[in-house]
């Protein structure tokens, strides 16, 4: 099983952009936790980071035949991108939407998603766990569909 995981801009930031929102956890810090489960699940994991909007298309894009599902936290990109939800239509596989915060419990412009309604589910509020529990439904998700 192959899984890969897209993060969005100013996610490199983690750690030190509004802790109190975001929490202290680095992305680096994710990563490692998300790459010591899927050791443990035998899941081979692809990790992207990137600030442009562009190119988180073209990586959605090479998604196709490359990878079962993903986890995606395209941050602000959520709530403005036709292109990426797009992306996503075209290239048809399975994702598991996550927030570190509350999206939902934030200012208006933040609680829409673009993507929520085409994803298997959303996980949102639990900081770097998110990313765990996100990993957990997607295999899940998969395997179910394995039988």
């Amino acid at each position: 099983m192959h899984i890969a995981v897209l993060n969005g801009p100013n996610l490199n930031l983690l750690g030190a952009r509004e802790p109190e929102v975001y929490g202290t956890d680095s992305l680096d810090d994710i990563e490692k936790a998300v790459r010591a489960k899927a050791d443990i699940e035998g899941v081979a994991v692809a990790w992207h980071q990137t600030n442009g909007e562009g190119e988180f298309v073209d990586v959605v894009q090479a998604l196709r035949g490359e990878a079962d599902g993903a986890l995606v936290n395209a941050a602000a990109f959520t709530h403005t991108s036709l292109a990426i939800r797009d992306a996503f239509l075209a290239v048809r596989i399975p994702f598991v939407e996550v927030h570190l915060s509350n999206i939902f419990a934030r200012e208006a412009e933040r609680r829409h998603s673009r993507l929520a309604d085409i994803a298997v589910g959303v996980v949102a509020g639990f900081g770097g766990l998110g990313y765990l529990l996100a990993f957990d439904a997607l295999v899940a998700h998969l395997k179910s569909r394995e039988r």
